[in-house]
């Protein structure tokens, strides 16, 4: 017996303007792999849904990788001699490279130039630019202020005051128990600072989902994870061996609030049940369907052939593909309280679909069963079936103990949900079994 379906968490107004105002309230801090900007985010989660913040410290060692000291940015700029900062990181976090080790001199700009990112086709947008693995510090800024730069003849101060010691990484890890042991993974990255749709729409949309899951008894058991990219899922997944034999399904959430149809990646497979459940929800709103790529996000790891987990990817345009991307354009007007919603709505039926995608038998299978003596037809009719009856119709002619629900979804072209309902009443009715 499958739990009551998978529930929305509102109206889609109420619930887009609550997902930007958390993107906006993460929106100043100044995440990277690690340090406090990370530990402020997933905190501000928890206060949503029930996350555990784990800490993994430096130098431990994950499969190829091995996690990197902590990061921490007091203050980096570019100024005159008389004080006036030309590029200053408590202006835009953007500005300083992440993982810029510590650094300070008087330079002149042609020794500088090294050191400095612009984009000169987007002269009035700052680039993110990062430095994790490398012993390496750098500025970046809009291209328009690099030309009003004095001429060489003037020294600028250079400061980068950073600390990168032995400290620890941290992640959010919430774990929403079912009725079955079998989970659903779901991921989302939390590294990128001053970024809305590379980072801060998945992290408002899981955060949405977690708290409604938090609410009802699904029939998976729910695993949710908010983790700095790459490194943060490697970890994850070198420290959770015993879990992974239980995943059955799994989604990566993320850049999921700016503009473009929702697009869905597929497994390294194609052929998962989550990419057929996804696939169906997606193309129905519209959207696309690719296949799987070694690049991009956290699902390319889910993926690797050592752990091979069933886990796709729900974003919209994908990551290079829109100019605003790894840009401080990518801000908080980027995001629309609209687009979030719909991808929650999109997560909410991909989830229900993999929740209660049953196989029925229908007792009743020689003709048609009269619906109306059970209260399931129009007291009216002569005219055509509505949406309801045929749903219904559809279910009935389908279930004879080896078709799932998905499988008329896909034949019929009708929503997953539709259907959900409609074989419900059935079974109320007395006219459908579960399938063994």
């Amino acid at each position: 017996m499958r739990p009551a379906e998978i529930v929305d968490g509102g109206s889609d107004s109420e619930l887009g303007f609550r997902m930007h105002r958390l993107a906006c309230e993460l929106y100043p801090l100044n995440r990277s792999l690690t340090g406090p900007g990370v530990r402020a985010t997933l905190r501000s989660v928890a206060t949503r849904l029930p996350l555990t913040l784990h800490e993994v410290p430096s130098g431990t060692a994950a499969y190829d990788w091995t996690v990197p000291d902590e990061w921490v940015v007091r203050d980096a700029y570019i100024a005159l001699p008389d004080g006036h900062r030309l590029v200053d990181v408590k202006a835009h976090n953007l500005h300083l490279v992440g993982y810029s080790r510590p650094f300070r001199a008087r330079m002149r700009l042609h020794d500088l130039r090294s050191h400095l990112h612009t984009l000169p086709d987007r002269p009035d947008w700052i680039p993110y630019r990062t430095s994790y693995y490398n012993d390496a510090w750098g500025f970046a800024l809009r291209h328009r202020e690099l030309q009003s730069f004095p001429d060489d003849d003037v020294e600028l101060d250079v400061v980068v005051d950073t600390v990168l010691q032995p400290g620890c990484l941290t992640y959010g890890e919430c774990v929403i128990p079912g009725e079955t042991s079998d989970e659903v993974l779901l991921s989302t990255h939390v590294c990128h600072p001053s970024m809305a749709n590379d980072n801060l729409s998945g992290i408002a949309v899981l955060a949405e989902v977690g708290a409604m899951l938090a609410e009802i008894r699904p029939h998976h058991t729910y695993r949710l994870l908010f983790v700095p990219g790459t490194i943060g899922s490697i970890v994850w997944l070198s420290r959770n061996t015993d879990v992974l034999p239980r995943i059955r399904h799994g989604l990566v959430v993320t850049g999921v609030g700016g503009p473009g149809p929702l697009v869905y990646k597929q497994t390294r497979h194609g052929t998962r049940h989550v990419d057929r459940v996804a696939a169906h929800v997606v193309t129905a709103r519209g959207g696309e369907v690719r296949p799987f790529s070694p690049w991009g996000y956290d699902e390319r790891q889910f993926n690797s052939p050592g752990f091979d987990l069933p886990v796709g990817r729900l974003t919209r345009t994908p990551h290079g593909e829109y100019p605003e991307y790894h840009t401080s354009a990518d801000d908080l007007a980027f995001i629309r309280p609209e687009t979030m919603a719909d991808a929650f709505d999109a997560c909410v039926e991909i989830l229900d679909g993999l929740d209660n995608d049953t196989t029925w038998r229908n007792l009743s299978p020689w003709g048609e069963p009269q619906l109306g003596k059970r209260g399931l037809y129009p007291p009216v009719g002569g005219l055509h079936a509505d949406s309801e009856v045929m749903a219904m119709l559809w279910v009935l002619n389908q279930s004879d103990g080896t078709r799932s629900l998905l499988d008329v979804a896909e034949l019929s072209g009708l929503p997953f949900a539709a259907l959900r309902r409609a074989a419900a009443k059935l079974r109320a009715g007395g006219l459908l079994e579960e399938a063994p």
